[in-house]
């Protein structure tokens, strides 16, 4: 079967992703109307469809590291793990009485298709689900099929086994199946990386499913991208992890700007050390507050300050990540201050504010990651100023969703959670943070019910095409606002700039962003989370009014 043709599909090479996380995206995917592939690898775990028999499961999990997860999708138990590819397609499906096996043969004759590109003949049995290897009298399973096809959506689908660790199958009944064997491409003679593979089979899936445009990004995919072959000659190409996390990751080190250069009229801030700047300077330091105006080094302090404006920084001034691209502090944290939250209020009522924006350095040392001080700060703001408006920046806590769901049920105003930069260069400059991860916590908060807001960096390496992608990334999990800011370098220590962008560009990035469904979007030079935030949030108010 292939499908009436289709305009795009959005296929995303993610690395290593927990199944949780990757299922969570994919439930909030399946409610809009785009078509995604993603593309991935799991830690060890082995997952339990909807007939899946207690009794397929062998062995204790802890004894052989890995985790179990029942899930929705049809099939019994099977296996997960690194070196095993992992797709999962949301795309639409013609509903009818054999919607269910027409969508799984074209998913095997994809699998068939690129298993063939490597020298493989694979084939389909009846009753059996999945890709076959080898004789037909002692068959070989290379591909796992497990679907679900709710209201015309897919979700869930296939595990190919690439250099898969095939021992960790010994621990199951592998899909129900007992009396047939389980193989690889590697055990099947052919040797290639998970990502080699991923990037293959996204062209098989667009072709067999009939998608007229094929928009692929993949984490640390440097593939279509030329790397700088002389960063011995750069002034940035210092022997550092940093650097060669972004050599990885295709960033051009020669076309870089030089750290000691003149930045364009722009991005330069005027400096305004008028009078309401000096008193919020001395409100903060009499209430012994950090803004991340000050500790990130922010363009617009001098503007928002003389409005009478800030944001403020809780759980401490240093962080326990190392972003590429930020100046906050990342020396061993100190305690939490338990009467940070309350003088957070009394500062917001000080400045009668009725929008404050509070966010946080991540704090990994804590078991709640900072959490519970999020949602003390959001309490005591309203109860000492019940007219304000409270938008949280906040990290990923790790993935804890107990963390995440103690500050969405604080409900503020607006959920703020930064995926920083596109797809292939995230794991270089959030070393420490996921692309996925991040797109989940946007949207477990849309799913509570809450306005959520994401913010991207530009000039750290990425092309315009990877903006849009991750453009839509963010939009594609309901998130209303967005902001786009040009990347600053605060020190020879941070990542390189690779170039600064025109004014006009950012405008047509703010159009675009618009015409994908984002409620508002504060798009220039000097733009910050932070920036024009209240304006934010009355706009997207407004839209959904």
């Amino acid at each position: 079967m292939i499908a009436e043709k289709r305009p795009e599909l959005g296929a995303r090479w993610l690395g290593r992703v927990g199944y949780e996380d990757a299922l969570v995206l994919q439930q909030r995917l399946r409610e809009g109307v785009s078509s995604h592939l993603l593309l991935l690898e799991h830690p060890h775990v082995y997952t339990m469809g909807v007939r899946t028999d207690p009794a397929h499961l062998l062995v204790d999990p802890a004894t052989v590291n890995a985790t179990v997860c029942w899930t929705d999708r049809g099939g019994d138990i099977t296996y997960h793990g690194p070196g095993q590819l992992v797709g999962y397609p949301i795309i639409d499906v013609p509903v009818g009485p054999d919607s269910t096996p027409r969508y799984v043969h074209t998913l095997e004759a994809s699998l068939i298709a690129l298993l063939a590109s490597y020298r493989i003949e694979a084939y389909t049995l009846d009753d059996f689900p999945g890709v076959w290897v080898g004789p037909r009298d002692a068959p070989r399973k290379i591909a796992a099929i497990g679907v679900k096809l709710s209201r015309g959506r897919s979700m869930h689908g296939f595990a190919l086994n690439v250099h898969t660790d095939l021992s960790m199958f010994s621990n199951i009944v592998p899909c129900g199946i007992a009396d047939k064997a389980v193989t690889s491409m590697e055990a099947e003679g052919i040797h290639a990386s998970v990502a080699e593979v991923a990037r293959s089979y996204a062209k098989h899936f667009a072709s067999g499913f009939g998608f007229d445009q094929l928009d692929y990004q993949g984490v640390d995919d440097a593939s279509q991208i030329a790397v700088s072959t002389s960063r011995e000659k750069s002034e940035d190409a210092v022997a550092s992890r940093l650097n060669q996390r972004l050599a990885k990751a295709g960033f051009s080190f020669d076309t870089a700007v030089p750290y000691v250069s003149r930045k364009p009229e722009w991005v330069r801030s005027e400096v305004n050390l008028g009078v309401e700047y000096r008193s919020l300077k001395h409100l903060v330091r009499d209430l012994n507050l950090v803004t991340v105006c000050e500790e990130a080094g922010c363009p617009n302090i001098y503007e928002c300050w003389k409005d009478g404006t800030a944001t403020f920084m809780i759980n401490g001034e240093r962080c326990t990540r190392a972003c590429g691209f930020c100046l906050v502090d990342t020396s061993k944290p100190l305690p939490l201050d338990p009467s940070e939250p309350k003088r957070v209020a009394e500062a917001v009522a000080a400045l009668n504010l009725s929008f404050a924006v509070v966010t946080a350095v991540a704090r990994d040392d804590l078991e709640d990651g900072g959490s519970e001080a999020f949602a003390a700060t959001i309490h005591e703001i309203r109860e000492l100023n019940p007219s304000c408006s409270v938008e949280v920046l906040i990290p990923d806590f790790k993935g804890d969703q107990v963390s995440l769901e103690r500050v969405l049920q604080a409900r503020p105003d607006v959920l703020n959670h930064n995926l920083e930069t596109v797809l292939r260069l995230h794991r270089a400059v959030r070393p420490s943070a996921n692309y996925v991860r991040s797109l989940t916590v946007l949207a477990r908060a849309k799913e509570f019910g809450l306005t959520t807001k994401s913010g991207l960096i530009v000039g750290m390496g990425e092309s315009i095409p990877e903006l849009k992608s991750v453009m839509r990334d963010i939009r594609s999990v309901g998130v209303d606002i967005l902001t786009v800011g040009q990347y600053l370098r605060p020190t020879r220590d941070h990542l390189p700039v690779s170039r600064y962008y025109h004014p006009d560009e950012f405008a047509a990035l703010r159009e675009y962003a618009m015409s994908i469904g984002f409620r508002y979007v504060e798009a220039s030079p000097l733009a910050r989370s932070s920036y024009h935030a209240r304006q934010g949030s009355d706009a997207a108010a407004g839209a959904m009014a």
